[in-house]
């Protein structure tokens, strides 16, 4: 349970904050002063997105026993994530080497923790 929720919370808040920076790549004006104001305005999302990717990565934690562990498999849900707010925003679909790459990534993991 506590992997599915440290997961969820990390999830949701590396969601809000991607969502975000994408949205202001795509919509707002690089000027200092635009980018000053949205990013003002956005203040109130990030603490609760920082609240949760504070406690998904203490849960995971907690569950695997190792802090390395959990900040690798944050860095994979936030790989994931980043594919999703291209798609969204950008209309970038994923090719073949993308994914591969993942694969990649998570064949690391797999190993990193492979006794």
């Amino acid at each position: 349970m506590s992997a599915v929720l440290g997961f969820t919370c990390l999830f949701i808040g590396l969601v809000i904050v991607n969502a975000v920076y994408s949205y202001q790549s795509k919509h707002i004006d690089p000027a200092f002063g635009a980018t000053f104001l949205f990013q003002l305005k956005m203040l109130l999302l990030f603490l609760p997105a920082n609240l949760l990717i504070g406690y998904g990565v203490r849960w995971v934690q907690q569950c695997f026993g190792q802090l390395t562990t959990a900040l690798v498999s944050a860095k994979i849900v936030e790989l994931l994530v980043c594919l999703l707010m291209g798609y969204m925003f950008m209309q970038e679909m994923p090719t073949w080497k993308t994914w591969v790459g993942l694969l990649i990534i998570v064949g690391g993991f797999m190993l990193m923790k492979w006794k």
